[in-house]
């Protein structure tokens, strides 16, 4: 049975490298039926794009994607800045598909404001060459990570995230993630938004800010390449999705050994075994 929550928010899958775990997010859209799917940008990552790399499981993604879109879910496609390129092109609709650099909507009369954030990147703005060269040193930790995580599930030992441990081990990322999130907020309760929702700097979030009389909350859809989660909206609230792999373990039938009994069995215990046991329009700026 799939899950219908009313919008779902998710960025940074980052597909086309090998740090995306499309496998995972592919078995996560499988599983829900959305009204509305907001794609926040850096989902195809025209920075590392290589012909020579971009497995089935990634494609499939993009599939599953059209198909929804084409079975009734509103797509928006927001741009960020490893899929900059489509800027160029302004706001347009590729069949079912809506691009968008940002986006404004109302909930249950709360207006949101969403967009990639990579804006207040300043490396971006002003130097892309380093901001690209750092996107490609994230691509092999993220791929080393992944190889050393194997070994240590066969030794029966956690998983464990470098990308994590740097950022929280340099003052500098700790700080610009500090001062990303601030910015955010402040603009939004500047221009008199009650949400305000980003992805970019990889990193799950939902918090509630006060600034003067107006209340903000920032939420981040985090990744799929680190933190594997996305945002949805149901029942008038919202919540961070974290991607559990439990939750999609299913038995193959054919493992399954049906119980057998025999007469003795059935005589025996036949004695002692009972008989019966709101959301309102879309306005894209």
């Amino acid at each position: 049975m799939k899950r219908k929550p009313e919008i779902v928010i998710i960025s940074d899958t980052h597909l086309g490298t090998y740090g995306c775990h499309a496998k995972e997010l592919l078995l996560y859209l499988k599983s829900i039926e959305p009204k509305t799917l907001v794609l926040n940008g850096d989902i195809i990552d025209m920075w590392n794009f290589k012909k020579s790399y971009f497995p089935k499981d990634h494609l499939e993604v993009l599939r599953r994607i059209l198909k929804m879109a084409v079975n009734g879910t509103k797509v928006y496609y927001l741009s960020g800045n490893h899929d900059d390129l489509l800027r160029k092109f302004g706001e347009m609709s590729l069949g079912f598909i809506q691009v968008r650099n940002k986006l404004v909507f109302q909930v249950h009369g709360k207006t949101h404001w969403v967009f990639h954030g990579d804006v207040f990147d300043a490396s971006i703005q002003r130097a892309r060459w380093i901001a690209q060269l750092g996107g490609k040193g994230y691509d092999l930790l993220i791929r080393i990570n992944r190889i050393i995580n194997v070994t240590r599930r066969l030794l029966g030992l956690a998983p464990v995230s470098f990308a994590a441990k740097v950022k929280k081990g340099v003052k500098g990322a700790v700080r610009y993630i500090s001062d990303f999130e601030d910015t955010a907020i402040q603009l939004a309760a500047q221009q008199g938004y009650d949400y305000v929702v980003c992805g970019h700097i990889h990193r799950p979030q939902m918090r509630t800010v006060e600034v003067g009389d107006r209340t903000v909350q920032y939420l981040n859809s985090g990744d799929w390449v680190e933190h594997l989660t996305a945002l949805e909206y149901e029942n008038t609230a919202w919540r961070l999705y974290q991607y559990d792999e439990s939750d999609y373990s299913i038995i193959n039938p054919r493992l399954q050994v049906p119980e057998e009994k025999s007469d003795y069995y059935t005589l025996k215990h036949e004695e002692v075994v009972p008989e019966n046991s709101g959301i309102a329009a879309f306005e894209a700026l």
